[in-house]
C-alpha cells in the first residue's frame, strides 16, 4: 500500500508513528472515531492497481481545521497497519504533490474564497490582514465600451475607491482572468486601501478583459459572492472596429497587415496570426454567451448591464 496525499498533509504523512501490531485493543478503540472522521475527510483516490493502493486525503478548503485533519490520517494509518497487512509507504512531499495532480488535473487552479466568511478561518488569520480590502463592486468590460470612462467618473466620487495601478496592466489588475490568480488574494487585496469607514466606503476594480473570460465569473464568485457586475454594452460592430484600430494604435504587428473587413471576414483557411487577431476582436462582442456565463454565478440582481450608446 502506498500513502499518498496532497501537499498540505504531506507532511502528516512523512511523520506518521505507527503502533506495533499487538496494540489491537487501540485501534479497536479508535474504530469509532475512524469512522466518524470519514465522514469529515474526503478520501480523493482509492485506487487498486494490483496491491498497490492510493489513498489521498485533502482537507484545503479546511484548513481551519487542520488538527482534525492530523488526527484523522493519523488513525487511518494507525488502522490499516494494524487490521490489515498492507504495508505502508509513503513519498517526499513533492513527489506526493506531482502524483496527487497527475491524478487529479482538474484541482491544478485553486478557487479562492473569502477567509472572512468562516470564523475558524478568521480565527487563524492574521490579525492585521482585513476583507475589508475586497471590492464590493467590478467593472467586468468589455473592452472599448467605455468602461475606462466609467472609472474615471467612479474615482472622482471621495467615498468610491478603486485599486492602485499595476506596472504591467495599469488601472486593470487583471486578477481573476490571468496568471495573477496564482498569487493569492494576499497579492489581490494589496492592490486595494483600507477604507476609513466600511459602510459608506465602496471598493471596485475595473478590468475589461473579465467579461470574457471563461474563468472569471466562477473565481468572483468563489472569492466575493455578493459583489455588483458592471456591464457596458454597445454595439458588437462598433466595439469590434474600435478594437481593431485600438490595436493598429498601440503597434500591434499584425493588425497594420490587414484590413478590418479581413479581418472580421476571414475563413479557416487564413493565416493563423490573422484568425488569432480575428478570435481576439470578434469574440468579446458575443454578448449573450458571455452574459449567460455570468448569470450562472450571480443572480440578475447582482449584474448591472450598462447602455454604452
Amino acid at each position: 500500500m502506498r500513502l499518498s496525499a496532497p501537499p498540505q498533509a504531506a507532511r502528516s504523512c512523512a511523520t506518521l508513528s505507527l503502533p506495533p501490531t499487538s496494540e489491537r485493543s487501540v485501534a479497536q478503540a479508535q474504530w469509532v472515531d475512524i469512522s466518524t472522521c470519514f465522514q469529515v475527510v474526503k478520501l480523493c483516490s482509492c485506487l487498486v492497481r494490483g496491491w498497490e493502493i492510493s489513498i489521498f486525503m485533502t482537507h484545503l478548503s479546511n484548513y481551519g481545521n487542520d488538527r482534525l485533519g492530523l488526527y484523522t490520517f493519523v488513525n487511518l494509518a494507525n488502522f490499516v497497519q494494524t487490521w490489515t497487512n498492507l504495508r505502508l509507504q509513503t513519498l517526499p512531499s513533492v513527489q506526493l504533490a506531482h502524483k496527487y495532480f497527475e491524478l487529479f488535473p482538474d484541482q491544478k487552479d485553486p478557487l479562492w474564497q473569502n477567509p472572512c466568511d468562516d470564523k475558524r478561518h478568521r480565527d487563524i488569520w492574521s490579525k492585521e490582514k482585513t476583507c475589508d480590502r475586497l471590492p464590493k463592486f467590478l467593472v467586468i468590460g468589455p473592452q472599448k465600451t467605455g468602461t475606462t470612462a466609467l472609472y474615471l467618473f467612479l474615482v472622482m466620487h471621495p467615498s468610491i475607491l478603486s485599486n492602485s495601478p499595476s506596472p504591467k496592466t495599469f488601472e486593470e489588475v487583471q486578477f481573476f482572468n490571468r496568471n495573477n490568480y496564482h498569487r493569492g488574494i494576499d497579492w489581490y487585496m494589496d492592490f486595494f486601501p483600507v477604507p476609513s469607514n466600511v459602510t459608506t466606503d465602496f471598493l471596485f476594480e475595473k478590468s475589461a478583459n473579465y467579461f470574457y473570460s471563461e474563468e472569471a465569473p466562477k473565481r468572483v464568485a468563489s472569492l466575493v459572492p455578493k459583489a455588483k457586475i458592471i456591464t457596458i454594452l454597445i454595439d458588437p460592430s462598433d466595439r469590434a472596429y474600435s478594437w481593431y484600430q485600438h490595436q493598429r494604435s498601440h503597434e500591434d504587428p499584425t493588425a497594420p497587415k490587414f484590413s478590418f473587413y479581413e479581418v472580421i471576414s476571414a475563413g479557416p483557411w487564413a493565416p493563423s496570426e490573422l484568425r488569432t487577431l480575428q478570435k481576439r476582436c470578434l469574440v468579446p462582442r458575443w454578448y449573450a454567451s458571455h452574459i449567460e456565463r455570468w448569470l450562472v454565478y450571480f443572480p440578475p440582481f447582482q449584474l448591472l448591464i450598462i447602455d454604452g450608446q
